[in-house]
């Protein structure tokens, strides 16, 4: 009888180590990929045909500070979205502004105010969607007296690009406002729902959201993920983005607030609504956003800083066939080719910043801030980055 309750004991405790046991990594990176001892390129070359436009650059007059850059499409012409102030990261002075191509990136109007900074706090870019009918826009509001530090997101519609909609909060399924900060990088599955992620209050706590809803504006819910706390009012997760597997399962990538230096990633394999606890990978990172997603071809794509440091430099493309094993990567920006920072500010510093990507017309457009006063995008043909 001892023997049997010893023997049950084990295997009970054998069992729970399985069931505590992290899941495996959704995906890998091939060794050697990056060279990190080469600062410059990481030893990566640059595909056929690569073109960098300038949207914006910071003058003696004017904003001089620019950060959070997100593309998108409507009705034939391209827009770019970002958070825009004096001088300092984050200041009271801080809005969103939007600039406008006509002729598929390669030449911008001025930029325009989407949404005025606002009275005890500030707003932030949140990115854009599209149902082919309108044009959404995701704006974040970070009022000053929500502590710990968080915010909410607002939304302007607009269906000819020039009058926009007055601002109005995004909803959740259960009819109250999307308490949190939406990030940037909307995608839809195959079916039609769309997954994003939000830092939800109190502070800033990532999470996979999902709706049917086709207009992006309403019926969000908070998927079922487990964030770690990162004892700052964040969780460690943030900042993700997602691509789908071949498989069709969604794989969300997030940075690591305790400075592994590698994305930490989940995955989901029923459409979004529960999601597996974010492991390391073996994917370096300087510890900043990245973009995410799949090319028409199903090839799935990472654009980022693969660098095992902060210094956000040099940008480049990894991509892979199944969204397992990514084997390939290009440069798309290298680090001597980084001009100096011309003005001082706060969170000022060089490198590229915060990738945000758009496929249009045969283009992967990876659009970024350079040095946070340069508002940049590198567009690669798409029959460059095809075996």
């Amino acid at each position: 009888m001892k023997r049997f309750v010893a023997a049950m004991a084990l295997t009970t405790c054998v069992s729970l180590a399985f069931s505590q046991a992290k899941p495996e990594a959704p995906f890998s990176v091939s060794e050697n990929l990056f060279d990190q001892k080469n600062t410059d390129t990481l030893g990566l070359s640059y595909p056929d045909g690569i073109e960098t436009i300038t949207v914006f650059k910071a003058g003696e007059t004017g904003d001089k500070f620019c950060n959070g850059v997100v593309l998108a499409e409507f009705n034939g012409k391209l827009y770019c979205q970002w958070q825009s102030s004096e001088k300092d990261e984050d200041a009271a002075d801080t809005k969103v502004v939007y600039s406008v191509s006509e002729d598929g990136g390669k030449t911008w109007g001025e930029p325009m105010v989407l949404a005025k900074t606002i009275p005890n706090g500030y707003r932030s870019s949140g990115g854009w969607w599209t149902d082919g009918k309108q044009l959404v826009a995701y704006i974040n509001e970070w009022p000053d007296k929500i502590k710990p530090r968080g915010g909410r997101t607002l939304f302007t519609v607009t269906k000819d690009g020039k009058k926009w909609s007055a601002l109005k909060p995004v909803m959740m399924k259960n009819g109250k406002p999307l308490e949190g900060i939406f990030e940037q990088d909307p995608h839809a599955l195959s079916d039609g729902r769309i997954i994003c992620a939000a830092h939800f209050q109190p502070g800033l706590f990532i999470s996979p959201i999902y709706t049917d809803d086709p207009t992006g504006t309403k019926g969000w819910v908070r998927a079922k993920f487990n964030s770690t706390d990162a004892k700052s009012g964040t969780s460690v997760e943030m900042e993700p983005s997602w691509f789908c597997n071949s498989d069709g399962n969604p794989v969300m990538i997030f940075r690591d607030q305790q400075s592994s230096f590698l994305k930490l990633a989940a995955i989901s394999t029923d459409r979004g609504e529960t999601w597996t606890e974010a492991v390391p990978t073996n994917m370096p990172d300087a510890r900043t956003k990245q973009s995410a997603g799949n090319l028409p071809d199903g090839t799935a794509f990472l654009a980022g800083n693969p660098v095992d440091n902060k210094l956000r430099s040099p940008l480049a493309i990894t991509l892979s066939a199944d969204g397992k094993t990514f084997d390939r990567a290009f440069l798309l920006r290298n680090t001597n080719s980084d001009p100096e920072v011309v003005y001082a500010g706060k969170a000022k510093r060089k490198g590229f910043h915060y990738p945000k990507s758009l496929v249009s017309n045969g283009w992967l457009y990876v659009a970024y801030t350079t040095n946070k006063e340069l508002v940049e995008i590198t567009r690669i043909p798409l029959k460059s980055l095809s075996r």
